[in-house]
């Protein structure tokens, strides 16, 4: 079988996404990028990709078809009519992405998110960011318990959650160390989120949330 072998962009993309994980969007030049890249050309990353920014949207891209497609896929398959079914799709491909060799994506989506790069979200193609809005908000339906935006917030927190346990899972990946058995992470995880989503809104949230503006209460999407 022949081997197929990246093209410069792709191993700029894989280069600059390993990169940013470990050392952040600040920590690490273009020029060092492409370095690791292969690239012997200084200007490189600039050439291809013009900015630091739209180096980050080209992760995103690179990425995001993928995982939108499994979880859509996996959607269709077991038809989800509650919660936890629907939560579940989300989980699953979340940590079969992070299994994938080589990926250290969900380490810097999780590097953005600490970073309060929310902005990124707004300068995806509009499907993916569609899809993204789309999924939130079928799992919203199943919180009725929850006013708005409380609820939203909840959803994104959870998903929040779900990436931050992807990315430890990939992280040790990465560094060789044991990790749960799949199976027993996506219930265990199912389990907490579930638990979280469903939890009541108690009098005293409500109260400050009566206090509060709205637009604060917003947690932004991502994923």
């Amino acid at each position: 079988m022949p081997v197929v072998i990246p093209s410069t962009k792709e191993q700029i993309v894989r280069a600059a996404e390993r990169l940013f994980a470990a050392h952040g969007l600040d920590g690490i030049s273009l020029r060092q990028i492409g370095a690791a890249a292969g690239n012997g050309n200084n200007s490189a990353v600039q050439y291809h990709f013009g900015s630091r920014d739209q180096l980050v949207q080209a992760i995103f891209e690179y990425r995001l078809p993928w995982l939108h497609e499994r979880r859509t896929l996996l959607i269709a398959e077991h038809r989800p009519d509650d919660l936890r079914s629907l939560l579940d799709c989300q989980v699953r491909t979340l940590l079969e992405h992070s299994e994938l060799p080589g990926s250290h994506y969900l380490c810097f989506v999780d590097m953005l998110r600490q970073y309060g790069r929310s902005d990124v979200f707004e300068g995806l193609p509009a499907a993916l960011r569609d899809s993204v809005r789309e999924f939130q908000e079928r799992l919203g339906g199943f919180l009725p318990h929850l006013v708005e935006p409380l609820r939203a917030r909840r959803v994104a927190q959870a998903m929040a959650f779900i990436v931050d346990a992807a990315a430890d899972r990939e992280r040790a990946h990465a560094h060789g160390r044991p990790v749960v058995p799949f199976a027993l992470q996506v219930t265990d995880l199912l389990d907490g989120m579930v638990g979280f989503l469903k939890a009541p809104a108690s009098p005293r949230t409500l109260a400050v949330l009566e206090r509060t503006d709205p637009a604060a209460a917003v947690w932004p999407a991502f994923l």
